[in-house]
């Protein structure tokens, strides 16, 4: 085992959450160190993920506990997965993110019968996803990071681009 193993270890994405009913799937890059330590999606309470996502859905998801989370989205028709399937990365930060595997993104939303869009949170996830997934097919969407250190735009302003995913699930 080289040295450089255990100052940059290996990370690996958590499985997907979606349905049948999968209209819109939203992709991001790796989970962070508080995602994965809590083995949850979007854990760290400074990323406005939830917020964001409960903006689209008109309701109010960062109150609930994540199994309530996972099942109210998936019930509404949306999905999550990364890009990713493993890199090596220091930190949390998606500049960080070196030698990747990718998911099998193509293929999985393939595999969905009624998605209509993929969105990628983020412009590392938009960079490796967007190759993998056949635009002729589905609606390609680059959605600013919910990342509080993607901090260039304001809040609001993320939501207002979030709110375009609500064209997919009606």
């Amino acid at each position: 085992m080289s040295a450089s193993c255990c100052v940059n270890p290996r990370k690996s994405a958590f499985g997907a959450h979606a349905g049948e009913n999968t209209r819109v799937l939203i992709c991001g890059s790796l989970p962070g160190e508080r995602s994965l330590a809590e083995q949850r999606y979007y854990a760290h309470p400074s990323n406005g993920f939830w917020r964001l996502l409960g903006a689209v859905l008109n309701c109010d998801l960062a109150s609930m506990d994540y199994d309530r989370r996972i099942e109210r989205t998936v019930a509404a028709g949306v999905g999550l997965w990364d890009v990713v399937k493993s890199a090596h990365r220091i930190g949390s930060l998606d500049a960080a993110i070196r030698d990747h595997v990718p998911n099998a993104l193509g293929q999985f939303a393939a595999s969905l019968p009624n998605l209509r869009a993929v969105a990628f949170n983020g412009r590392k996830a938009a960079a490796i996803g967007r190759g993998q997934v056949r635009a002729d097919r589905f609606v390609l969407i680059d959605l600013p990071s919910s990342s509080a250190a993607y901090a260039a735009m304001p809040f609001a302003e993320k939501r207002a681009r979030w709110l375009a995913l609500r064209d997919f699930l009606s």
